[in-house]
């Protein structure tokens, strides 16, 4: 079950990180795809647990 709720918090993370608007600031772009590969990477893991359990 916390699986899922982190799963889904992931998702919703990376849903807001892609909303930002960072008016073309090179620096800022950078670590917004980082924080968006890390969500992805967490919704990966998450999810492969979930799988595992089930």
């Amino acid at each position: 079950m916390r699986c899922k709720i982190s799963r889904k918090e992931a998702k919703e993370s990376k849903f807001w990180l892609r909303l930002i608007d960072i008016e073309n600031n090179p620096e800022l772009e950078k670590e917004r795809q980082r924080l968006i590969q890390e969500a992805t990477e967490l919704m990966n893991i998450f999810g492969s647990i979930i799988r595992k359990n089930e």
